[in-house]
Formats: C-alpha cells, structure tokens, sequence
C-alpha cells in the first residue's frame, strides 16, 4: 500500500503517536470503563485532563503570569466577533492590517460593532507580502490593532511582530501557534482554531491578557464573553470534550519532540527544502515575497495551469493527498504542519521533480 501524507490545510494532519494513543484509549480511558467521548465535562476524569492540557500548553508557550487559557468553541472566525465585543470597551474604534483572505473576512466581522481602521494592505499586490510595520499608520486612540499572523490561503506569514505601546496587539494565529517559540507578552489577546496544530476542529484556544477581560459589550453572548469563559474555566456550556482530549495528547506529544523549538527547526527545515525545489524550477513559482512566506502553507502554482488537475490526479495517486489551492487562489498548496512529517516533503519534492521532467 502506498504510504498517505496528508497535506491538508485544515482539518490537519495529527500525530501518528497520537492517533494511537487516542485509539487504544478509545473505549476505555485509564481503565475506567468509559470513552472520552461518553465522560461528564464535569466528571474528576474529565476535569483532570482538562488541567493537564492547559498546564502543559501554558508550559510549551512559556505563558507568563496574568494571562488567561481559555478552550472556546466556534473557530478562529467567532472570535472575529468577539474580539471587538469584549475588547472594545469605551472605545469606538480599532486598527487592522489587511494581508489576505483571513483578515478580509476579520475586518468584515468587526466592521459590524465598531469603526474600522485598516492602517496597512497589501490588496494592491495581491496580497502578496506583508506590509513593513514602520510603513503602518496606528491610531493612538484604537481599542486593539489586529493582524492574522499567517494567511492560510495566501501563504503570508509575520515573523515577527511589532511593539504596539499602549495600544494591545491582537493575533489571529490559528495556522502557526505551536509551530515554533513566542513572545506571548508582545501580545493582549491571541485566538487560534485548533485544526492546524493543535488538534481536531471543534475547539479554539485563546489567550488573553487579564487585564483586558470583564469590559465587554452589554450585549455579549455570554458563550463569548471571556469574563465568563475564565470564571467558569471554559466551561460555561459543555465544551468539546473529545477535541480538548486529543488537543491534551498533541500537547504531550510536543514536549516529547523537545517542545517548540524542536518544532521550529522542523519546520523551517521543511519549508525551506520545498521553497528551495519551486525556486529552483522554472516550471513552479510562489507568488509570495521570499521574507513573508509561510512556513506552514507554501502557495505554489505551475507554469501552465491546464496541468493541474493532470497534477493532483497523479499525486493522489501517489499518496500526496490535499495538495489543490484554495478556490479563490487557485494552484497547489501544501501545508506543513507539524504532524508533516519530512518525509512528506521529500516525497513531494520528488515528485515535483517527476513531473516537470515529463511535462516540461
């Protein structure tokens, strides 16, 4: 059987140790007779994985003092809304930089409770880059300035971020936390969709600076206003349990890699060997300025784009599966993950080769 590697942009690739461990556990968690899926949220089983995930997240982030972990649920795209809900506060108003198709429809969301200020774009070159900070026109007075640190449909990532004073800095960092070391400090608030590099969909992590919680708009939900969440310790409702679980396992699993850091070598391994074979072919091309590609999606298109459907046909059928870009782009993505493990890549790669010498 061919082997499977799993390019997906999410829901992602998982660990291989994990989805074991998450098997032989399936019908019986630690003996005691019941699935993950069946326990109480409020269950002493339940609630002692809960505490261990948030300890070991807080542990490989390096979390300092006064920030709050809440387990969300609703996606990276509900906290579009309740960003500017709970963080607005007295003010009317809040900047964002507009770098790709995520920050659109973040823009678009918050357009809805508050005025706007989109202080830098790269929309003129297709979103192809991300605008240099010292060229951002910040307003002293905005609530929070917003970025989507990894576009995951363009292939644009931050790597680094800015200091942004007094004014708190807010992240959208669904496709690349845990992917490498962060200053969570620089940040006031950041949200993430599990589905990349944490674990299944169904759940969203969020970290959020104290002292930014409990001023949220009167008319907040109370399943988004994180005063509730961080009182009720992300259990307001029934919380998606069984994501959460696996999230734990995904959680451990890094720490048994070597942690972050381990993770970014990987990572910027990875990345750097594919943008390397593209670069390197004139037969592939990523459209993405070389110091803002990502290294988690690396957008690449072919040199005649009637090839492309020749193309994922015969890397399906060589187990490289999920390789088609996002409608609204069109050409290949691969996103490298984590759980990607680099023989993905040198599969890939070899295949790339393949088929531009029969197609060039």
């Amino acid at each position: 059987m061919t082997r499977v590697f799993n390019f997906s942009a999410g829901p992602a690739a998982l660990p291989v140790e994990v989805l074991e461990e998450a098997r032989d556990q399936l019908l019986d968690y630690q003996g005691s007779g019941l699935s993950v899926m069946e326990m109480s949220h409020r269950s002493k089983q339940f609630l002692a994985i809960a505490e261990q995930a948030e300890a070991d997240l807080r542990a490989l982030l390096a979390v300092p003092e006064g920030y709050h972990v809440l387990f969300m649920q609703g996606g990276a795209t509900l906290q579009f809304a309740a960003v500017p809900l709970n963080l607005l506060g007295e003010k009317s108003s809040a900047d964002y930089v507009h770098t790709g198709s995520w920050s659109s429809k973040a823009i678009a969301e918050a357009r809805r409770y508050c005025s706007v200020r989109v202080i830098a774009s790269s929309e003129s070159e297709n979103f192809s880059y991300v605008p240099e900070p010292d060229s951002w026109e910040p307003s002293a007075d905005a609530a929070y300035l917003h970025v989507t640190g990894n576009e995951t449909i363009g292939g644009v990532e931050f790597h680094e971020y800015p200091d942004t004073g007094s004014v708190p800095l807010v992240a959208d960092l669904s496709s690349t936390l845990l992917s490498r070391p962060l200053n969570v400090s620089r940040f006031g608030l950041i949200y993430a969709g599990a589905q990349k590099n944490i674990g299944p969909a169904g759940l969203t992590v969020v970290l959020v600076r104290e002292d930014l919680v409990g001023n949220a708009a009167a008319a907040t939900p109370s399943m988004l206003d994180y005063a509730v969440q961080a009182k009720t310790n992300s259990m307001h409702n029934t919380p998606p349990t069984y994501s959460w679980y696996i999230a734990g396992l995904v959680f451990k699993w890094l720490k048994a890699q070597g942690g972050l850091k381990v993770m970014a070598q990987r990572n910027r391994s990875k990345s750097g060997r594919l943008y390397a074979a593209v670069d390197e072919s004139n037969f592939y091309r990523c459209p993405v300025r070389p110091a803002d590609r990502s290294w988690m999606n690396v957008p690449f298109t072919l040199a005649d784009p009637e090839l492309d459907a020749c193309f994922l046909e015969q890397a399906e059928a060589g187990g490289l599966l999920n390789l088609k870009g996002h409608r609204s782009v069109g050409g290949m993505r691969a996103s490298l993950y984590n759980a990607v493990p680099e023989q993905a890549v040198d599969a890939l790669i070899d295949f790339m080769q393949t088929f531009e010498a029969d197609h060039a």
